[in-house]
């Protein structure tokens, strides 16, 4: 009988262990890792690790973000080992593991940002990137934190509809509203070179882009796509964004609610995964240090259309990283 999975040990090989060859194991069978990949304790070690934080206690409408690592890793079996449109193996060029899910405390914000910081600069210090699996987009703080430590403000790359720099919700400082003006107050945020991309719909009032504008932050629309086109977005993209350290958070409801339904604050008149992918495989070339992919709520999605747009967007992060790698050997 065929084995579930290719149980192979921890050996001294320095070529990167990849995905299992789902031309003799169903994609449907094997380990339930990030696209079939191995743990991360089962390599020597690992340049980019995924790791899964299922958390939403920091959200302001629909829960169950919390599911969202568990759904983008059953939606990525579906990812094959090469990537044509940036012309890389990403698992081969890099060695790329599961770092599986960090237990964070439900009840207490502060205590589960802690957890987060400890866990994201242990394997950062380990020499992993880390790639991070939502939760709600509250832990885009600790991750910056962690990332912080090693190289000052660096500029974030922000997809999202909502901004994620208003103040309190209900007084409570640390929500998933508010990691950025956070993470701006703290120093984290290059305040000359951060973007947000993809927001649109209706704010409170118009002094939350003038506060925006203060914390660090330029805006492409959602409506950008459209008017301008996807050249002339990559384009102010990566002038802003310039040289130095990018970090990189991919809140899934960037998307058209059509193309990501599976989240917790939807809005209309997003992006199409089209122009999102194109956008992220823009980023070749560009210092990026770490990045996330949040907020999706698969209570929420339907046949799985929210965690198989957040495994390709997870992948094209991957890919990125394994392109700017091969290019500095």
């Amino acid at each position: 009988m065929q084995p579930l999975r290719e149980d192979r040990p921890v050996t001294d090989d320095s070529s990167p262990r990849g995905p299992v060859d789902a031309s003799r194991i169903p994609r449907y069978c094997g380990p339930e890792t990030f696209a079939r990949l191995p743990r991360l304790d089962e390599v020597q070690s690992a340049a980019v690790a995924v790791l899964g934080i299922p958390f939403d206690s920091g959200v302001s409408y629909r829960p169950g973000a919390r599911f969202g690592p568990g759904h983008v890793r059953a939606s990525s079996k579906l990812l094959r080992p090469y990537n044509p449109a940036l012309d890389v193996s990403p698992f081969a060029v890099q060695q790329v593991a599961d770092a599986g899910d960090l237990a964070v405390n439900p009840f207490d914000i502060e205590d589960a940002l802690r957890t987060v910081e400890a866990e994201v600069s242990r394997l950062r210090g380990a020499g992993s990137k880390v790639l991070t699996l939502g939760g709600d987009h509250t832990l885009a703080l600790p991750i910056l934190r962690a990332v912080a430590k090693d190289h000052g403000p660096v500029a974030v790359l922000h997809f999202d509809a909502h901004l994620d720099t208003w103040d309190t919700y209900f007084g409570a400082p640390y929500t998933h509203g508010t990691p950025f003006r956070r993470a701006s107050e703290e120093g984290l945020i290059d305040l000359h070179r951060s973007m947000h991309i993809g927001i649109r719909g209706p704010l409170y009032s118009e002094k939350d882009l003038t506060d925006d504008g203060v914390l660090g932050f330029q805006v492409i629309r959602s409506d950008d796509y459209e008017n301008d086109g996807l050249d002339a977005v990559i384009e102010r993209m990566r002038r802003r964004l310039g040289d130095g350290p990018v970090y990189v958070s991919v809140d899934i409801d960037v998307l058209d609610p059509a193309h990501a339904p599976g989240t917790g604050t939807p809005e209309a008149g997003g992006m199409t995964s089209r122009e999102l992918l194109n956008t992220l495989r823009a980023l070749v070339g560009v210092d990026v240090v770490g990045a996330d992919v949040v907020e999706v709520a698969p209570p929420y999605d339907h046949a799985e259309l929210t965690g198989i747009a957040a495994a390709h967007v997870a992948y094209e992060l991957l890919s990125v990283l394994a392109r700017n790698e091969a290019a500095a050997r």
